[in-house]
């Protein structure tokens, strides 16, 4: 009987896969194939099942999450797309809302659409803001408009028409008479992709979506083909930018769900973690080898949002990239990984990032023909690597490439030795991180005081302790497969879906029978999809309605009760949005009346609950000390000395084992760095409890 459960997570510069079976949990990591991802992917397959002894029919399910989908719209290299729009509204795309990210910037640069202006086409309709019919559906200029997308080549359409998300008719038609007369060309429908009111971001999903559906479909058919081509005939599943998973089928339909599906499970690596530890209050900080991932994790739950930006064109800058109207759970990622490129800018000032030198050709230490200098050539530089076992031996680095592109690239220009331009690109990309989330806590209301950070990914254990100490948290945590742990989290989640839909309201004249049967209606199309894929296992529903006060321009969410609501609950209701204005923004607006402008039914499968992290026992409270496997020569980033640190196995390493730092505990997948002034312990589960001394 099949027992064993596969998690694939393909990043910018590796692509990370977990197996847990009855015998425990293998990972390994492997360079992504950047031009073919699923050949990464399948050799990867391929590597860990020999490693692990076990054969393809022994695989019960396989969970993948990727960032292609980004990628697309990041480059520019998604498909042909049209958009059919009311008429008149064509230019929604370009105008947006007309705001300005840099108001002082007389040469801003904003986003340009994914669709060109000649493919935005025009359709004679209208509807009002209740659904009702002001002017019909002109067909024949639909069908007028065929040639023409014959013409240009359009691989795939998007329909957004102006409140479509009250009356889905007309769109719905639109897709029958191309279908009709285009039936090989996808079409993506404002009114299902996403269904709330703004049409500048319910048209700007819309056509992200039908810009990567082509090449997103086609990718995960492929993968699903090579994977049954390794006798893999196990269900696979896409982990959604908001958490859960969801069937290949309804991925193919919707791939916009999956433009932050490989940091989500980041997330929920985070999530359970902090609930084995009992955690309430974590900063999740993943960092891999193209970005690095920041998101605030409160009562073992990861910050949500219904709204995100891609391809920003201001570097951290909000409403500089296009939006996005979908579930994702809320994170800030930034140009900070292993693969960041130095250099130094116009002003003489070092520079780290956004741009990667990925896996093709990777860092120069890699030496796979990269010149330029990234943050793994100076990390190996400082002597955090040991350039014979990086990645448990499986690739030798190149110290001498590293110390050349460090010293054409940085420390010439500069008048420092590559050593020391090292140091500098280092605490530039520390400094861009813990600025991320100090800007990111901020923005959030909360703060860092009394916070852990949890840190994992393939770099995040050898940045956390300076992170750490700038963002001011004295506890960091790196769990057992931090290198993967993206992967890992793939496994702990729930097959879910969220659906969000618009039905205006005003709490002075609340109609509760629409909206009871909104939500029924919205649990009904959640549903449909959970149990595609959760195979009778128990749901759990949760319902959100986001609110604001009559004249504001921006809502926030409050739970809703899961049941059938009545006149009475109304005045409960208005009370919780109360209590959450008065956290946000300290006291609430008396007299005033409060708006719902939509509400949001998350169905997903119920997960077991984590198991505690068990104390160390009698014996292991008090662990030998354990001698280190060697020392290397590490430079400081602080103070700028050079010192012999010690290097520890993590596999040597016992519960109840102490490492007084400055000391690195390495691994396979990546080495956790106990900086100087910190503490680490093995904690019952095995993961390392970093503690900062008091000053």
């Amino acid at each position: 009987m099949p027992a064993a459960r596969l998690a694939v997570d393909i990043g910018g510069t590796f692509t990370d896969l977990a197996l847990e079976h009855p015998g425990g949990r293998s990972t390994i990591k492997v360079l992504t194939t950047q031009a073919a991802p699923e050949l990464g992917v399948l050799a990867g397959v391929g590597a860990i099942l020999q490693a692990t002894g076990l054969a393809a029919r022994d695989i019960a399910i396989v969970i993948h999450g990727t960032t292609l989908a980004t990628n697309l719209v990041i480059e520019r290299k998604g498909a042909r797309t049209a958009l059919l729009t009311t008429q008149g509204f064509r230019d929604v795309l370009a105008m947006g809302n007309e705001s300005r990210y840099d108001q002082y910037d007389l040469n801003i640069m904003l986003p340009q659409p994914l669709v060109p202006r000649h493919l935005r086409l025009p359709v004679p309709e209208r509807l009002d803001n209740e659904g009702n019919v002001l002017i019909p559906l002109d067909e024949a200029a639909v069908r007028a408009l065929v040639p023409k997308l014959r013409a240009e080549g359009v691989e795939s359409i998007a329909v957004g028409f102006l409140h479509a998300f009250v009356n889905a008719a007309h769109e719905q038609r639109v897709r029958q008479i191309l279908a009709e007369a285009l039936p090989r060309v996808p079409v993506s429908l404002s009114s299902e992709i996403s269904p709330e009111m703004r049409e500048w971001e319910r048209f700007s999903t819309t056509v992200a979506n039908a810009y990567v559906q082509p090449l997103m479909a086609r990718y995960l058919r492929l993968l699903e083909d090579g994977l049954r081509g390794l006798g893999i005939g196990a269900p696979m599943f896409l982990m959604l930018s908001g958490g859960g998973l969801t069937t290949i089928d309804t991925a193919c339909r919707f791939p916009i769900r999956l433009v932050e599906s490989g940091p989500a499970g980041g997330a929920i690596f985070s999530a359970h973690i902090a609930r084995q530890c009992g955690i309430e209050t974590v900063l999740s900080f993943d960092m891999g080898g193209t970005t690095a991932k920041i998101c605030l994790i409160d009562n073992y739950r990861p910050q949500t949002s219904r709204s995100f930006e891609v391809a920003r064109v201001g570097r951290f800058k909000k409403g500089s990239g296009l939006p996005l109207r979908i579930p994702v759970i809320e994170m800030v990622e930034i140009g900070a990984g292993g693969g960041s490129i130095a250099h130094v800018d116009a002003m003489g000032r070092i520079a780290v990032g956004p741009e990667s030198a990925g896996a093709d050709p990777g860092p120069a230490c890699y030496g796979r023909g990269g010149r330029a200098p990234a943050v793994t050539d100076a990390n190996l530089m400082l002597g955090r690597y040991d350039p014979a076992r990086f990645a448990g031996g499986t690739m030798k680095l190149d110290a001498a490439a590293a110390r050349d592109a460090l010293a054409a690239h940085v420390g010439g220009p500069l008048a420092l030795g590559p050593e020391m331009a090292a140091l500098g690109v280092i605490e530039i990309v520390d400094e861009n991180m813990a600025n991320a989330a100090r800007v990111h806590a901020i923005e959030s209301g909360k703060t860092y005081e009394g916070r852990t950070l949890i840190a994992f990914g393939g770099a995040g254990p050898v940045h956390a302790c300076r992170v750490a100490e700038k963002v001011g948290i004295r506890r960091v945590l790196v769990p057992s497969g931090a290198g993967v742990g993206s992967a890992i989290g793939f496994l702990r989640a729930p097959v879910g879906y969220e659906v969000v839909r618009s039905l205006y309201q005003r709490f002075s004249s609340f109609d509760v029978a629409a909206v009871n049967a909104l939500l029924t209606s919205m649990r009904v199309a959640a549903v449909a999809v959970v149990e595609q894929g959760s195979f009778g296992a128990k749901l759990t529903e949760s319902r959100i309605a986001y609110m604001r006060y009559v004249g504001q321009g921006h809502e926030i969410p409050v739970p809703l009760p899961v049941r059938t609501l009545t006149h009475d609950d109304v005045a409960m209701i208005r009370a919780a949005y109360d209590t959450e204005y008065t956290r946000f923004y300290d006291r609430p607006v008396p007299g005033s009346d409060v708006e719902i402008m939509s509400y949001a039914v998350l169905v997903a499968s119920v997960v077991e609950d984590a198991d505690a992290a068990p104390a160390p026992g009698a014996a292991d409270a008090f662990a030998p000390e354990v001698a280190p496997a060697r020392h290397q020569s590490v430079r400081d980033t602080l103070t700028g000395e050079v010192a012999e640190w010690a290097v520890f196995d993590r596999s040597t390493l016992r519960p109840g084992t102490r490492v007084v730092g400055p000391a690195i505990v390495a691994e396979d997948e990546t080495s956790t760095l106990v900086g100087p002034g910190w503490n680490a312990t093995v904690n019952g589960l095995g993961y390392i409890e970093l503690t900062r001394e008091t000053a």
